[in-house]
């Protein structure tokens, strides 16, 4: 019985100095309210050491606390423990089976961003949108991000099974899906349409992508390119930097393209272009939908104040928030939102999305027996094989080739 009011004290230090840390670099007159609620919460660990049915862990409090702190700042701020932070560090090492898809935490439920093309994920036929509500049977309410991450991933072949409410449908339907190792290739086509109008399909940021995308701006250059379609369309994001390369392509050197804004001045940071060669007269439309993310939407909303492109689709998904990872003293760590993105203008892109010039909403073709299927439950993948490029049928694209026979109309197109 000693022993945990000394714990208790031990702990309480720690908290008081940490408390008087953090007064020491905010207002003075939070400091009586900051009290207050650090006293709320030292008498609530108090309470439970000594009246709790079984004697806690001290650890185990102040670890569950954490989480509880983090999760309610936002669905991106995150506390790791150890072996969780360790994960993250060998994130993009070694091989492991995943399924293919972006996800992220929307009004506290676990939602796909976007489905990525000729993966597992995208074959089944999961959409961008759909929450995900149970994965192998286990519900994911007040599941963390990067746990819910963790529980898709496993061995090549193994099956996952995921059940998701699809709102379309308003029902929850069942996907059996086998993970494999995801490789991904970052421009999917890169092609003349017709009249000169080029195509290019950039599906995720990745370190190569500028030079890829490059080789193909050339390659399209020597096939007549005249005017050029940029599809964006379910691109999640990616590496910041290769997607301010491949803005700074397209807008004059020396330009701003994105700026991040936090608490701290000091933390504040800027991108601009210094691409040396960029192509600034090459008419341009973006395609962007819900799918579109992070990165995209920096490029979209680039160009878009730059009046550099008419930006054509629906409304992007709006994620545009910078998490930084803070290690710990016990190797454990916080990942915590720390500043938010904000185009030229001044436009935040966080939960606010990038806004095309021209909206124009499509489906995804779905055969007759497929909506059938759909309407009685889905338990079958609703695609399977490599989707077949059919530009004709994509009311988007079509759009985006009308305004384009209108070179006028893209330089009097309103920036947001």
């Amino acid at each position: 019985m000693p022993r945990r009011p000394a714990i208790l004290i031990m702990v309480m230090v720690a908290i008081f100095t940490c408390v008087t840390l953090a007064i020491s670099n905010t207002d003075k007159n939070s400091y009586d309210e900051l009290y207050r609620q650090v006293q709320l919460f030292a008498d609530t660990l108090a309470i439970i050491q000594t009246d709790y049915v079984n004697e806690p862990k001290p650890k185990d409090l102040i670890y569950g606390a954490l989480r509880g702190m983090l999760i309610a700042l936002d669905p991106y701020s995150q506390f790791m423990d150890p072996d969780t932070y360790n994960e993250l560090k060998v994130d993009t090492q070694g091989k492991f089976g995943g399924i293919g898809v972006e996800i992220t935490i929307k009004d506290g439920l676990l939602t796909i961003i976007t489905p990525i093309e000729d993966t597992p994920a995208w074959n089944a036929g999961l959409k961008s949108g759909d929450i995900i509500v149970k994965i192998n049977g286990d519900l994911t309410r007040d599941l963390a991000l990067t746990e819910a991450v963790k529980r898709m991933r496993g061995k090549p072949g193994e099956e996952l099974t995921l059940s998701v409410l699809r709102e379309s449908v308003k029902k929850i339907l069942e996907f059996k899906i086998v993970r494999a190792v995801i490789k991904i290739k970052d421009i999917k086509e890169a092609r003349i349409l017709e009249n000169g109008t080029a195509y290019i399909r950039l599906v995720e940021f990745r370190e190569n992508t500028p030079e890829n995308l490059n080789a193909s701006l050339e390659r399209l250059s020597k096939m007549g390119m005249k005017a050029l379609i940029l599809d964006l369309r379910n691109n999640p994001g990616g590496l910041l930097e290769s997607a301010v390369k491949v803005t700074g392509k397209f807008i004059p050197k020396g330009k701003l393209i994105v700026y991040t804004k936090s608490r701290k001045i000091t933390q504040n940071t800027e991108f601009i272009s210094d691409v040396a060669d960029p192509i600034t007269k090459l008419p341009i439309v973006v395609l962007i939908n819900e799918g579109s993310a992070s990165g995209s939407e920096i490029v979209a909303a680039a160009l878009q104040d730059y009046k550099r492109a008419t930006i054509v689709g629906t409304k992007s998904f709006g994620k545009g928030s910078v998490q930084t990872v803070i290690p710990l003293s016990d190797g454990s760590a916080l990942r915590l939102t720390t500043s938010k993105y904000f185009t030229p203008l001044g436009n935040e892109i966080h939960e606010k999305g990038v806004i095309p010039d021209i909206i124009i909403e499509t489906e995804a073709k779905i055969n007759k027996d497929q909506k059938i299927l759909e309407e009685n439950g889905f338990k079958e993948p609703a695609f399977k094989g490599p989707v077949i490029f059919d530009y004709k049928t994509d009311k988007q694209i079509l759009r985006a080739l009308e305004v384009l026979k209108t070179p006028r109309a893209i330089k009097s197109s309103p920036a947001k």
